[in-house]
């Protein structure tokens, strides 16, 4: 074990982060530390770091092991250079290695006893700078840029003009050389390409020490860590396996729980109906009975209901209008910026429907593509034409679109002036603000705050058309999954751009990845872009410079040299997708006709309890021969339904 943290508490005036709570980290283990916004997970960071004091409980780093901490913020020392900075983490490597071309120097000029003695420490130093791989130490640190999405020529770049994202780029390559037994790591992903990402996805699994990761990527988590640690109302439990592991058992305890508390529920609300019924007979004997009933209910411990999770966005895309079948047609589009090709006469339709990711590096201009299309910037060249009744909302990582001088509750009713107070403040509530909060202005707000903002006009704007970039950024992993299920069930067209690969995963139908100024086209997820690519990347290679990625489906995704392989992959995707249509349909007929037969059962309860009923033994026995037949329908109906269910 290389920490251990035993009965953490820590508050905040009334808002506990932590109580009582428990967790260790073994050598070389790879574990996640995860919560919805606000939980404490960075708190807990700063913590083990002595950044921020417990309130009680003991913090354990085992004897003689170097931690390293990467932090959301970054303050780099003024003046160096990118390469000086990542240098500055080997200055014992090449503070030796300074020290053995000097005594390669003094050799000439000594002899005798002091000549053996500096030997005997030259030796001793080369012996050292070998063992310590001192020779491959400035290969070692071009790898971990290169590898972080940096170019050899902007190695000489000042630290001091980095943009934040940089910064925090070069504090993780820093932090990385150092190689400390243990790397805390607080969103180390942010400002990453999806290279970048799966380049230190690759160098953590390779680590030799331990590390301890905060993020809210999904698919990075799920290739790097083996232990998953929550925080949640200020408890922290621990669960072996990635995030999906994580995330099913977590799902499993819950359902197990609530099924518990809610089995429990309606055994009592039964006793209740029963002991009120033999009450209302009001007979010595019922009564007696009623009271036994009373007393067997008395002594049922109460089941817990399972916490629910902490305020959440809910929020469904509708569009007001159907738009008709072919949405945009983009022809020899082409934008530099200062002499820099961007892309250059791409090509590509996207069709009614369709979820299209568009992937790349950073830089590459994705984010110019949408604002192109948002009439936000101007190409060089080429046009772009939208279908017949499409209507377009846009969402921009950048908040454009929002007023910083306005209140949250401003940026609604002046851009949806129908609306009354109510409705307003149950659309805002819906996206966390409530309260004395809708009146904060835009400017005050942090990024995922202005991204609530952005959602819920997007959600008001009724368009059929998404247009949106990084919708995922600054959102914890449970907002994350509110937003993957309303775009999953909108029946609009979306386009956008991301870098959450599990995102990508969930809900993108086709891949647009600008690459070599041009698009490449995927007909599918994430998954199967990473399993074709390099196929494809190939076929585009040897393909004509203009790169037409329309939206066929017997073209795309292969460049047209084996239709057979998407098509397939389309067809396969519809016929999935409309066998979960089935699925979901006898699922809701199911838990109808089950709903309808118990109230059934109910109401023969009821009948039964009525003198002209119980009176007449044939009605008795025609509605004891219905119930019968009833409860027997009834478990064919809860097997069916838990299959569907499944």
């Amino acid at each position: 074990m290389i920490l251990a943290c035993h009965n953490l508490k820590k508050a905040f005036g009334e808002r506990v982060i932590v109580r009582e709570g428990s967790f260790h980290i073994e050598e070389k283990e790879k574990a996640a530390l995860v919560g919805v916004n606000g939980a404490g997970k960075s708190t807990i960071l700063k913590m083990i770091m002595n950044e921020e004091p417990s309130d009680d409980g003991d913090i354990i780093l085992a004897k003689g092991k170097t931690i390293g901490y990467l932090a959301q913020h970054q303050n780099l020392l003024p003046g160096g250079t990118i390469y000086e900075e990542l240098k500055s983490a080997r200055a014992d490597i090449f503070e030796m290695e300074r020290q053995i071309r000097t005594i390669e120097t003094e050799l000439k000029t000594l002899d005798g006893d002091d000549l053996e003695n500096r030997l005997e420490t030259y030796n001793r130093l080369q012996s050292e700078f070998e063992s310590r791989n001192g020779y491959a130490c400035e290969s070692e640190i071009t790898g971990v840029l290169k590898g972080l999405g940096f170019q050899e020529e902007e190695f000489s770049k000042k630290t001091d003009t980095l943009s934040g994202g940089q910064k925090t780029r070069v504090s993780l390559g820093k932090l990385l050389l150092t190689n400390p037994d243990i790397l805390l790591l607080d969103e180390p992903t942010n400002h990453l390409d999806l290279n970048s990402i799966s380049w230190l996805e690759t160098y953590l699994i390779n680590y030799p020490g331990a590390v301890f990761i905060v993020s809210h990527d999904r698919y990075f988590l799920n290739r790097v860590v083996t232990k998953v640690v929550e925080i949640e109302n200020g408890s922290i439990r621990m669960y072996s396996g990635n995030y999906q592991a994580y995330s099913e058992k977590k799902q499993q305890i819950r359902d197990a729980r609530l099924k518990e508390y809610l089995n429990q529920q309606r055994e009592i609300k039964h006793q209740q109906a029963v002991i009120e019924k033999l009450k209302s007979f009001n007979r010595e004997k019922s009564i007696r009975r009623a009271e036994s009933r009373e007393k067997m209910l008395d002594k049922i411990t109460p089941v817990e209901k399972p916490a629910e999770a902490a305020a959440e966005m809910h929020f469904t895309l509708e569009p007001s209008s159907i738009s008709g079948n072919d949405v945009l047609s983009v022809e020899g589009l082409s934008k530099q910026f200062d002499g820099q090709v961007l892309f250059s006469d791409v090509n590509f339709e996207i069709k009614r429907g369709e979820h299209v990711a568009v992937i790349g590096d950073n830089g590459t201009g994705k984010t110019t593509l949408l604002k192109i299309l948002n009439q936000v910037q101007a190409a060089d060249s080429g046009s772009f034409t939208l279908g017949a009744k499409v209507q377009i909302g846009y969402y921009d990582q950048e908040h454009h679109v929002l007023h910083d001088e306005k209140t949250i509750f401003e940026e609604i009713s002046d851009d949806y002036p129908s609306l009354n107070n109510t409705q307003i403040r149950n659309t805002l509530a819906a996206f966390q603000f409530t309260g004395d909060e809708v009146f904060q202005e835009i400017r005050s707000l942090s990024g995922g705050e202005k991204g609530r903002v952005s959602l819920a006009k997007l959600m008001l704007s009724e368009a059929n058309f998404l247009i949106l970039d990084e919708p995922t950024n600054h959102l914890d992993i449970t907002s994350k999954e509110i937003l993957e299920e309303a775009l999953n069930n909108y029946s609009g067209t979306v386009l956008y751009v991301s870098h959450d690969r599990y995102f990508i995963n969930r809900t993108a139908s086709r891949i647009l990845e600008l690459v070599n100024r041009t698009f490449v086209n995927y007909i599918g997820n994430y998954d199967y872009y990473l399993e074709k690519k390099e196929e494809l990347t190939r076929a585009y290679a040897s393909a004509s410079p203009k790169t037409d990625a329309r939206a066929d489906p017997s073209q795309a995704g292969n460049g047209g040299s084996a239709p057979s392989v998407s098509k397939l992959s389309w067809q396969e995707q519809k016929e999935l997708q409309a066998k979960e249509r089935k699925r979901k349909n006898d699922l809701k007929k199911t838990e109808e006709e089950i709903s309808r037969l118990e109230e059934r059962n109910t109401s023969i309860d009821h009948e039964m309890t009525l003198e002209e009923v119980y009176s007449n033994s044939v009605r008795c026995q025609e509605l004891a021969a219905e119930r019968a037949a009833n409860e027997k329908r009834l478990e064919e109906l809860y097997e069916q339904w838990e299959g569907l269910a499944e």
